[in-house]
């Protein structure tokens, strides 16, 4: 072993991603650390092969840095396809989660049904249960009622649980502390959805910064710049994202896709080919049950945008 090897080794988590470097949470203290290059030369498939939420093992450096010499296996982990590129190249946001909320607003920006579907999809290959928070709910009005309830009654009856949220008037925060204490959630969505705002309403220690939805775009500025755990009072951690302006669905072939379709799976052996995509073929069974009503029309459309996507393996905007 060279002289370099022997400082002590801690064992930790990486609680903040920031470029090649990685704060390691260890032993009461964050240790800002950089990633042995064997790590980067096997990592090929992602865009790092460290993330927000790894297990990993540091040794220490004489100068209180550290070096990431092992990363523990996963869990599980929430990856979408890595933003411009083609292909198998995914982007890891964060690891060993046990539920990701995906936050959408009543208005500024408008909710994004295709968004929500992708990250559903995301989550379910890893088998991480997920919700669906609609945020900024001061701001419904008597014409906007019927289209935010159709968006909660879609997924609620789905068995996803939907909160309604507002970080100005308090509306739902006591039930969203209750549901992250204890848990290591991912809070994930579109810039300008209210992510930040919720999360410093519920731990107002916390002061992420926030900034305001752009008038002229409607669409919301990125102040979260780089993924972070946030420990918290009542227990748990919450991992706050970058706001993403798209979700491509990654490391999925085509034919897997309908599995991740929770209401899809009733039918899937049921239709006359074993191999059925459920977008052409005869005797297909989803295809009668979205006739039938029994399977929701703008989810099927949404499983064909994504198929689409998959099998052209070209850069799936989450629309």
């Amino acid at each position: 072993m060279g002289k370099q090897d022997t400082g002590p080794r801690l064992e930790g988590t990486v609680i903040r991603a920031t470029g090649s470097w990685f704060d390691v949470q260890a032993d009461g203290r964050v240790i800002p650390s950089r990633v042995r290059g064997k790590f980067r030369l096997s990592g090929k498939d992602t865009t790092s092969p460290v993330v927000v939420g790894d297990r990993v093992t540091v040794r220490l450096n004489p100068d209180g840095t550290g070096l990431i010499v092992d990363v523990h296996p996963r869990r599980n982990e929430l990856s979408r396809r890595a933003a411009g590129r083609r292909h198998s190249l995914r982007h890891v946001i964060a690891a060993n989660i046990d539920f990701v909320w995906i936050v959408q607003a009543v208005h500024l920006p408008e909710p994004n049904p295709g968004f929500i579907d992708r990250v559903l999809v995301a989550a379910e290959r890893y088998e991480i249960p997920a919700g669906l928070i609609i945020n900024k709910v001061d701001l419904i009005t008597e014409d906007d009622q019927p289209a935010i309830d159709a968006l909660e009654h879609l997924y609620a009856d789905l068995g996803y649980r939907v909160l309604r949220t507002s970080a100005v008037t308090g509306e739902g925060l006591d039930v969203l502390r209750e549901a992250l204490r204890d848990k290591t959630s991912v809070v994930t969505g579109p810039s300008g959805v209210g992510k930040s705002s919720l999360l410093n309403a519920i731990e107002p220690g916390l002061n992420i910064r926030t900034a305001p939805v752009s008038e002229k775009t409607g669409k919301g500025r990125h102040t979260t710049t780089y993924v972070a755990l946030y420990p918290l009072s009542i227990g748990g951690f919450v991992v706050d994202t970058p706001g993403l302006r798209e979700f491509g669905v990654t490391d999925l072939e085509p034919a897997e896709l309908s599995h991740y379709f929770v209401e899809f799976r009733p039918y899937l052996a049921a239709c006359r080919f074993p191999d059925c995509t459920h977008e052409h073929e005869p005797d297909c069974a989803v295809k009668a049950a979205v006739e039938a009503g029994e399977i929701a029309e703008e989810r099927y459309f949404s499983y064909l945008n994504i198929l689409q996507s998959l099998k052209l393996g070209e850069k799936d905007v989450g629309r």
